[in-house]
């Protein structure tokens, strides 16, 4: 699979957003967390709970970058970009419904995550779902 220079571009931005967050969370949690307002204890369970998950969005922001690098990684990097980032605001989106108000901080991390999720679905799905076929006369 050939990617055109958008969507190299598009992967860049989620992969790198990705990878940085992820590798934060991993190996920062009580300073990323600090960003949205929230203190973290020193509990081990609670903070391994926090750095797996970390660590996977890490791990998906590297399948997002190789899918630039590789072509052969193309189509699951595209995969994970539109995995991440429709699935994060979407968690938000309930969070919002069942808990109330996040903090503003994770508000603007919703606004982040939706418009790298509309980069995303405009970089990688097929025209053919987003607008109808035309049929020729004959």
């Amino acid at each position: 699979m050939t990617l055109n220079f958008f969507q190299k571009l598009v992967l860049g931005i989620a992969g790198l957003t990705a990878f940085g967050i992820g590798a934060t969370i991993t190996t920062m949690p009580h300073m990323f967390y600090a960003s949205y307002g929230i203190t973290l204890g020193s509990e081990a369970s609670l903070l391994s709970e926090l750095r797996a998950p970390g660590a996977g969005l890490a791990a998906l922001g590297v399948i997002m970058l190789l899918g630039i690098a590789r072509q052969r990684f193309a189509a699951v990097a595209i995969l994970a970009s539109l995995t991440v980032f429709l699935s994060f605001p979407a968690g938000r989106l309930v969070s919002l419904i069942l808990d109330g108000m996040p903090s503003k901080g994770i508000l603007m991390a919703l606004v982040f995550e939706c418009v790298i999720a509309a980069l995303c679905l405009i970089a990688f799905v097929p025209k053919r779902f987003v607008q109808p076929n035309k049929t020729q006369s004959v």
